[in-house]
């Protein structure tokens, strides 16, 4: 057997070996081979091997409510995670793992059994659906706003989570929300490489509330918007159009399914042109003549030709080389 190494749970020494370790790392290795639609749930499957578990819920929502925009979950009939939501003036777990964020708590160690058992909120919510044993963590993020919910349970009440399970699923939690988050970002990203090096996103419903969220895209919406609001955009995600500049910033818009990507970045003169203007000047500046720039993008030479002159008074240049020094500038090239 390898050697593990020991944390310390309530006074009691717990070994996580280095497999658990490896587990780990495929979390973040994972983009390569899954879609982050099909993530949660694969990681989630996968935890199993070190906390076993009869059902499961992977839940996400905004600090505000406490209400769940995104979930997903193994095992768990359909309403359950309503009747957890409309339970939780009841749910004395719930304000226990507010108050100590990334640390699992067990229902036993809020509710004695026969407290629980007897209890109003086992009754309503979890004994219709035959859930005997709760092991719960959440994590914040404060500045944008979210919040995740991620709790397994079991359907014997004979089998309770042990402190050494307790112990890895805490370490598990923060990895697998921070893989998620990761892979999703990683995957815009492959899908859209035009965009500069400093830009920063987000996921966003229609509403603009967050549901991924980058730092760098809060220090952003912060220094241009100072008024922002916490856990969603300081503009309306209707009153854009598909690129545009806003504040000084460069804002593009993606539809992903029913959600929408949100691109940041400081304006440039460049952002001030349009998306044919570009392509232009971006056959110009690698060098090809009017004849080839025009072959490559399907139109006339004159069409080039018309266009480089008005971006010349755009951009307030006169010669191929200004422009492309312009080009490398704004490239960080």
């Amino acid at each position: 057997m390898l050697q593990g190494f020991c944390t310390i749970l309530d006074g009691e020494t717990t070994t996580l070996t280095p497999e658990f370790d490896h587990w780990i790392g495929t979390l973040y290795r994972a983009g390569a081979t899954v879609r982050p639609e099909h993530f949660r749930r694969q990681a989630l499957e996968s935890l199993r091997q070190w906390v076993p578990f009869d059902c499961a819920l992977w839940g996400t929502g905004t600090l505000e409510n406490l209400l769940f925009h995104t979930l997903d979950s193994i095992n768990l009939p359909g309403g359950f995670s309503e009747a957890l939501e409309r339970s939780r003036h009841l749910n004395p777990v719930l304000p226990r793992i507010l108050e100590q964020l990334g640390k699992p708590v067990t229902m036993t160690s809020v509710y004695p059994d026969e407290q629980f058992y007897g209890s109003q909120l086992y009754a309503s919510t979890f004994q219709p659906f035959g859930i005997e044993r709760i092991l719960s963590t959440v994590l914040t993020d404060e500045r944008g706003g979210l919040y995740t919910l991620l709790s397994v349970y079991r359907r014997d009440r004979q089998r309770p989570f042990t402190p050494e399970e307790v112990a890895l699923q805490e370490r598990a939690v923060f990895h697998l929300v921070n893989a998620a988050s990761h892979l999703v970002f990683s995957f815009l990203n492959r899908r859209q490489n035009d965009v500069p090096d400093d830009s920063a996103a987000c996921v966003c419903d229609a509403h603009g509330l967050y549901h991924e969220v980058q730092p760098n895209f809060l220090d952003l919406t912060e220094r241009h918007f100072p008024e922002s609001p916490r856990g969603r955009l300081p503009f309306p995600v209707g009153a854009l159009d598909d690129e545009q500049t806003l504040n000084g910033l460069s804002i593009r818009i993606r539809r992903l399914g029913e959600l929408y990507v949100i691109r940041l970045w400081p304006s440039g003169p460049l952002d001030e042109l349009t998306a044919r203007e570009r392509e232009v000047v971006d056959a110009v500046s690698r060098g090809l003549t009017f004849k080839e720039a025009a072959r490559r993008l399907g139109v006339a030479p004159s069409t080039v030709s018309n266009h480089l002159y008005r971006v010349y008074q755009k951009l307030g240049v006169h010669s191929r080389s200004a422009l492309a020094k312009l080009v490398h500038e704004h490239d960080g090239s």
